[in-house]
């Protein structure tokens, strides 16, 4: 089985290509959604409190990610951190979750993936690209978030021309680009690939 990474900055359409693959039969192991859900692990939620106390998380247990992501966007040291604690757990899930699985490849999608060193545990990298102007526009209105804000976290994040360097192949989601076709050949190569191991 083949594991395929999928990564982009934020706001370029990492979730929608994932979609598409998930509706032509590819499991998705989504590494974002499970981190978030790691917070909740105890070992994860210790560990946080102990670098920013208990104010971080909210009364019924969930980390306030507002409050979060003010500490840790443009604080390369707390996100180092935060990232050294969440990383270790969403491995795990990820090794679970693949066990599990009995398709010619599977998608790993990541935020992060490069940044985190994950990249090198895959067979192959997608790599989604978008313009900085409308990744922007895409957060700002998916998030409620201001503009300064949402650039701040893409500051956080690698730049496209270094996560290019990662790419077996890349998807334009610039909106005038239709996605499908880009995925339906990537999706014959690979699994003609996955044929052949």
């Amino acid at each position: 089985m083949l594991k395929i990474g999928l990564t982009g900055g934020i706001g370029s359409g990492k979730t929608t290509v994932s979609k598409i693959f998930k509706t032509i039969g590819v499991p998705v192991f989504c590494a974002d959604c499970e981190a978030k859900k790691a917070y909740s692990d105890s070992k994860v939620r210790e560990q946080i409190i102990d670098i920013f106390g208990k104010q971080i998380y909210i009364k019924d247990a969930n980390i306030d990610r507002q409050l979060l992501a003010s500490k840790i966007f443009g604080n390369r040291q707390f996100l180092e951190k935060v990232n050294s604690i969440v990383h270790p757990a969403v491995q795990r899930y990820f090794e679970e979750w693949l066990a599990e699985q009995k398709s010619p490849y599977i998608i790993h999608e990541a935020a992060i993936l490069c940044e985190s060193g994950f990249c090198k545990f895959m067979d192959k990298i997608i790599v989604v690209n978008a313009p900085q102007d409308l990744r922007t526009e895409r957060v700002m209105a998916r998030d409620m978030q201001s503009r300064l804000h949402v650039i701040k976290r893409m500051e956080s994040q690698m730049s496209d021309e270094e996560r290019n360097l990662h790419a077996d192949f890349i998807i334009n989601n610039d909106s005038d680009t239709p996605l499908l076709p880009q995925i339906l050949k990537i999706h014959k190569k690979i699994t003609k690939m996955a044929d052949c191991v």
